[in-house]
């Protein structure tokens, strides 16, 4: 799939993320990195909306356990199951959130453990970022269920 399809699909199973802006713009593999204007996500103080922040985190997290499943042809429900965001600094402009895969040796258990049971957990850390700098660390914890 192209980045353009991925971002398609997205905004057509989760509407939320077509009204923040979110597109994805990077997917290799290892990492996907999506981006978000901030005039729809402004807040009263003229940065980021800490829930816009948060959704988008929450979107690169599961976007990438997404694409990993559907790339190794595993059907599946994905829900987050637990969320933490540490701010680091006002968002002040557009921004990314880019989640990376987890150590090799947890994201095999988590494979492994989706074969032998009908589902699995896995943590997934992101950084939200701008211009200016880094705002934020965010780790979720995904539940894929086989469908």
């Amino acid at each position: 799939m192209s980045l353009d399809e991925i971002t398609a699909y997205v905004h057509a199973a989760m509407p939320l993320a077509r009204a923040l802006d979110a597109r994805v713009d990077r997917y290799d593999g290892d990492s996907v990195r999506i981006v978000a204007s901030l005039a729809p996500n402004l807040n009263h103080q003229g940065t980021a909306f800490g829930g816009s922040l948060s959704s988008v985190a929450i979107l690169s997290g599961w976007v990438l356990v997404h694409l990993q499943l559907q790339d190794r042809g595993i059907p599946n429900r994905l829900v987050i199951q637990r969320t933490a965001l540490d701010f680091a600094a006002p968002v002040d402009g557009d921004f990314t959130a880019t989640a990376f895969l987890p150590p090799r040796a947890a994201w095999s258990r988590f494979l492994a453990t989706l074969a032998r049971h009908h589902a699995a957990r896995v943590t997934i850390a992101s950084t939200l970022a701008c211009a200016s700098g880094v705002g934020g660390h965010h780790e979720g914890t995904y539940v894929a269920m086989r469908s």
